[in-house]
């Protein structure tokens, strides 16, 4: 079975650049974060959001994901109520994935919580990415299109970079193109000697 390497980081800090390197080098990727927004959408989790949350999130029975955001990242017990939603769902989505790449030496597997969700037990190794907090605070803002305030409770409801970096193999300091490809390759080198 392929080894399950874990990448994770705060928000905005650059976990889809990364992946998207280990794409490039032929590295199997799965994006949690991607897989559970196509999982939201399947008729079994929108009737469990619906119980849970209501109607009034829905338009025309598509969830408003903003207005879902701002719920849950304003309370954490509407975010563990969520959580208990989506990640059983997309746990199995994984469990059948990866089945696809057993003969792979590793893949990654990139959530940007990673440790809150439990999920960094099933990793053989960990990679944190982290990044200047006003970089990160600028990308979100440009991304979703959101308010800083939005950005600054979606930091506050994940882990520090000093408690994800403890529990880490590796650290990827996303500063700038040139230094964080180098250290995706460095990591590239180490993993495939193993």
């Amino acid at each position: 079975m392929s080894k399950i390497i874990g990448l994770t980081g705060g928000i905005g800090s650059g976990k889809t650049t990364i992946a998207n390197h280990f794409k490039a080098a032929g590295v199997p990727v799965y994006i949690a974060d991607d897989e559970a927004r196509m999982i939201m959408q399947s008729a079994e989790i929108v009737a469990e959001i619906k119980n849970t949350f209501g109607q009034a999130l829905f338009e025309k029975d598509v969830l408003n994901r903003q207005k879902l955001a701002e719920i849950v990242f304003n309370n954490p017990d509407k975010l563990k109520q969520l959580n208990a939603i989506i990640h059983p769902a997309v746990k199995n989505h994984f469990d059948n994935w990866i089945l696809n790449y057993k003969n792979a030496p590793f893949i990654i597997y990139e959530a940007a919580i990673l440790f809150e969700s439990g999920s960094y037990l099933k990793c053989d190794q960990i990679i944190t990415v982290i990044a200047p907090i006003e970089s990160r605070i600028q990308r979100v803002i440009q991304r979703d299109g959101t308010t800083r305030e939005n950005v600054l409770n979606r930091i506050k409801a994940q882990w520090n970079d000093e408690d994800r970096i403890s529990k880490s193999d590796f650290v990827i300091d996303n500063v700038t193109p040139e230094i964080t490809k180098a250290e995706v390759e460095k990591i590239l080198k180490i993993l495939n000697i193993q």
